[in-house]
């Protein structure tokens, strides 16, 4: 039998929650019973994924977006309101992890999609939380996106440079768009990220770097997974992530 505070004290130990500012309240956001044996992951605690878990009796959700994000209005009404009586009525506690999840080097969202693209980590830029790799073949900026279409199920919005082949790129999953400024400094290839903004296409042509957009959902998948996968075999809890659609 696991306990809520053993999993979040632990959780919030691995991830190294005060390490970082972020723009919510990450580890415990809503407190359900005591005793954990189902753990449900999924990328948004929206009202899709709630009832998902109170479908499969889950005892705690884990996410990567959670409630109370900085600049939100406070008041629990309407969405917010349904969320959290949801949550509270079915006992379920809210475990939510944002940037320290996006950072961690095993099971942080930049360095689970590397892996699930296959690039090749060099280090991680001390200035901001965009990673720097390469690919191990060089592949040319058509060949990249189907490369990434496939993996991700999700083909990306590619903004071309003048350069034809890709070997060095920069990534960070999300709404990280700001950051091909940062890998212009670098002098990479290319930059892949989720989001895309209208200065962003600007940005890219005349910075001479090739930007991916590739999904904030579609590449924010995979570091839950393998964090819920990790506190399960840690704590002997039965596990299952639950992929709630979303094109962004």
């Amino acid at each position: 039998m696991t306990f809520l505070n053993e999993l979040v004290d632990y959780s919030n130990d691995l991830l190294e929650i005060n390490s970082v500012k972020d723009y919510c309240p990450n580890g415990l956001q809503v407190e359900g019973k005591s005793q954990i044996k189902r753990l449900v992951a999924g990328v948004t605690a929206c009202q899709s994924l709630i009832d998902t878990a109170v479908e499969r009796k889950a005892d705690a959700l884990l996410v990567h977006h959670g409630f109370f994000w900085k600049g939100e209005s406070p008041e629990v009404i309407g969405i917010r309101r349904q969320r959290l009586k949801t949550l509270l009525e079915h006992d379920i506690s809210l475990l939510a992890y944002h940037l320290p999840l996006d950072k961690h080097r095993v099971y942080g969202n930049n360095a689970c999609l590397a892996e699930k693209l296959g690039f090749v980590v060099d280090s991680q830029d001390p200035q901001s939380l965009l990673w720097i790799g390469h690919l191990e073949t060089p592949l040319s900026v058509k060949a990249l996106s189907q490369h990434i279409g496939a993996r991700l199920l999700r083909a990306p919005l590619h903004i071309a440079a003048s350069s034809t082949i890709i070997e060095t790129i920069g990534w960070c999953t999300g709404a990280a768009q700001s950051y091909i400024d940062r890998a212009a400094d670098l002098g990479l290839d290319a930059y892949l990220s989720g989001e895309i903004s209208e200065q962003t296409v600007h940005q890219a042509r005349e910075y001479g770097v090739h930007y991916y957009a590739a999904g904030h959902h579609a590449t924010e998948r995979y570091g839950v997974q393998a964090f819920g996968q990790h506190l399960a075999q840690r704590f002997n809890l039965s596990f299952e992530f639950i992929d709630v659609d979303n094109p962004v």
